[in-house]
């Protein structure tokens, strides 16, 4: 009897440990569900609007401007942020003060990507930080999901001109 009771959870740790393991790939390399937080990325996304990430680009370089992230923010590891990626390395980016009086421009380093959130006005972003590594960003958003009212494939951002292919 005790050797059935014994036999049946270590099988039953067994079956824990496949399924965990299946359920951390499928996390790490083919997305999840994100709740994302902030003002930064209004009219796009709103405060707690669900959206599902996909991992696949990361892992393959297949990061585009205009893509919107999930990347570990590079001012605090332990957050997330939600940001639209407005140039790749080697772009010449335009930056200025929130007064339009100081222009400057900006290259993009190698192994990094420049981020800025739709709503310019109430965005933390490349602006604030600079260029953000590539190894950062953990997904690419191609999906809300919540608000129901809202579900289908994100918008386009309303500051298209920051990231033309020019």
């Amino acid at each position: 009897m005790l050797r059935g009771i014994l036999g049946k959870t270590i099988r039953l740790l067994g079956y824990t440990l496949q399924y965990g393991c299946i359920a951390h790939c499928a996390f790490e390399y083919v997305g999840g569900v994100v709740m994302c937080s902030g003002p930064s990325m209004e009219p796009t996304i709103q405060n707690s609007d669900i959206v599902f990430a996909e991992n696949l680009s990361r892992h393959f370089y297949a990061i585009q401007r205009g893509d919107i992230i999930i990347a570990k923010s590079p001012s605090d590891p332990k957050s997330n942020i939600c940001k639209r990626v407005i140039g790749l390395e080697g772009d010449k980016i335009f930056t200025h003060s929130p007064s339009d009086y100081l222009k400057s421009h900006s290259y993009v380093p190698r192994g990094h990507v420049w981020l800025e959130g739709d709503n310019l006005q109430n965005s933390t972003d490349s602006r604030f930080y600079g260029p953000v590594p590539y190894g950062l960003i953990r997904g690419r958003i191609c999906l809300k999901i919540w608000p129901l009212n809202d579900f289908g494939f994100l918008r386009d951002s309303p500051n298209s001109h920051r990231f033309s292919d020019e």
